[in-house]
This record gives C-alpha cells, sequence and structure tokens, in this order.
C-alpha cells in the first residue's frame, strides 16, 4: 500500500465533501463515485466509515460558522435572540426526526443495495429535474425570515430529508427543494438545511463510528482524521459561498450539473470498465 497516495485520497474526498455537502449535488454520491473509480486501498468497512464520518467536518463548520444564532445564551444575545434560538432548536429537532428513524432502521439495507453508480446517476436526474420544476413554478415566497417556520414547516422538511439516505439524492437538495415548495425564501431555505444538518450528520458518523468499532490502525484513524479536517476548512469557504449566491441566483445551474453529471457517470459505466 502506497500511504502517500491514500493520504491524498482522503484530502480529495475531504474537499468534495466540503463542497457537495452544501452544494445541492449529492456529497456521498460524489465520493461513492470517486470511490469506485480511485478506490482507496482499505476493507470496505473502513471505507464506508471513511465516507460517512468525514460528514462530521462539515457541520462542525456549520456551528462554528453560525454559533451566535444557534447557541442560545451567546454574550450578546437578547432575551428576544435567545428565545428564538431555543425555538429554532425545538425545530432542528422535530425536522430531524423522519431521517434518524429510517436512517437507524435501514442503514445497513441502504448500504448493501443502494450505494452504487446507477443508484446515483437516476437520483442525480431526478433531483436535478425536480429542481428546475420548483424553480420555474415557486415565484412567491411568503417564509422570508428563519423564524417564519412552523413547526409544520420543520416537519415536513424533515421528511424531504428522509428521501436523502438514497445516495445521489443530496441531503441539502431534498432539504431546500421541501423548504422552496413550501414556500421559503432561498436564503431561508438553504440557512434551515445547514441547521437540519447538524443533529442528522452527527448522528449518522457517531453510529456508524459505533457500528464499525474503534479498532483501526493508526494509518486508518489518521486518513479518518485527515478527511474530516480538510471537510471542516473546505465547508467553511462553501458555506460563506452559498450563502451569498442564493442571495442573487437560483437553484438551477446545480439541477443542470446533476443531469450532466449524471450522463457522464453513465458514459464512463457504459464504456469504461
Amino acid at each position: 500500500m502506497n500511504s502517500g497516495l491514500e493520504f491524498l485520497k482522503a484530502v480529495l474526498l475531504g474537499i468534495i465533501q466540503g463542497i457537495t455537502e452544501w452544494l445541492p449535488i449529492s456529497s456521498t454520491g460524489h465520493m461513492i463515485l470517486f470511490e469506485h473509480w480511485f478506490p482507496m486501498s482499505f476493507s470496505e468497512d473502513f471505507v464506508n466509515l471513511f465516507i460517512v464520518f468525514i460528514q462530521i467536518g462539515s457541520v462542525l463548520a456549520v456551528i462554528l460558522l453560525f454559533f451566535r444564532k444557534l447557541y442560545p445564551w451567546y454574550p450578546s444575545n437578547t432575551p428576544e435572540k435567545r428565545r428564538e434560538s431555543l425555538i429554532l432548536w425545538t425545530k432542528i429537532a422535530v425536522g430531524s426526526i423522519p431521517a434518524a428513524v429510517l436512517a437507524f432502521l435501514f442503514d445497513d439495507l441502504i448500504d448493501t443495495y443502494l450505494y452504487n453508480p446507477w443508484v446515483i446517476s437516476a437520483m442525480l436526474v431526478v433531483y436535478g429535474l425536480l429542481f428546475i420544476y420548483v424553480e420555474k413554478t415557486q415565484t412567491e415566497y411568503h417564509i422570508t425570515k428563519l423564524k417564519d417556520l412552523t413547526y409544520k414547516d420543520a416537519i415536513l422538511i424533515g421528511v424531504f430529508q428522509t428521501f436523502a439516505l438514497i445516495p445521489g439524492t443530496s441531503r441539502s437538495g431534498a432539504t431546500i427543494i421541501g423548504a422552496l415548495w413550501l414556500g421559503a425564501s432561498r436564503l431561508v431555505a438553504a440557512e434551515f438545511s445547514f441547521f437540519l444538518s447538524i443533529p442528522i450528520l452527527l448522528g449518522a458518523g457517531g453510529l456508524k463510528l459505533l457500528k464499525a468499532g474503534f479498532g483501526w490502525s493508526g494509518l486508518e484513524w489518521s486518513i479518518l482524521i485527515l478527511g474530516t479536517l480538510v471537510a471542516f476548512v473546505v465547508s467553511l469557504a462553501v458555506i460563506r459561498f452559498l450563502m451569498n449566491f442564493v442571495k442573487k441566483n437560483t437553484f438551477t445551474v446545480f439541477a443542470y450539473y446533476r443531469i450532466g453529471l449524471a450522463a457522464l457517470v453513465i458514459l464512463l459505466m457504459v464504456f469504461v470498465k
């Protein structure tokens, strides 16, 4: 095994995770595709752990960037801001229930039957088309502030998040589509999608590690930590970019990217052995 090459793959996968977790183009899908053609020289169990666990790096970036909004007792928060933060956390908790339940029940089945390029390609196209449809048909947004989201909205967006258990869907893509469909502005949709990632990604990474165990080699732990750190750093930049991007642009460009990527994957699967 060339350990230097494995560290390079970990860095590249961390970059892919940091970019694609927040852009609605499927982080897990991209990493599975990368791993399909440039496999890491580790056991399948470790690779499956790596792909899920480094998402924790991305979610830590959300916590850092939005710490003031997420932490009710931030020193400069007024009583009203503290109340809004506590309500936000209850909405995050409510919205996380559907995906948490399904992930706990079907995690192993998903790993076995859905982690392949054909499923990813199909989901890339389906949700690309959904983005185009929603952007063309949803022209009025009555939810213009995060606090305007109701508990019903939160649970419905959480239901959309369950579809992201299928690789290639994109967790951010599914939740953003759900929020837009319910009448949320693009900025609110993106922000709530970030926050909804916190429990589901921390939970998924923690659950994966508990199931996989801690008996990894020093090299494997180093690879895991490196990928997580890279995902964290890249996520900081990408989140800032997306928050500025959606103020003036639609998500349609990501829809076309998804469809183009799916076409490329299918061509590679057919013609490249």
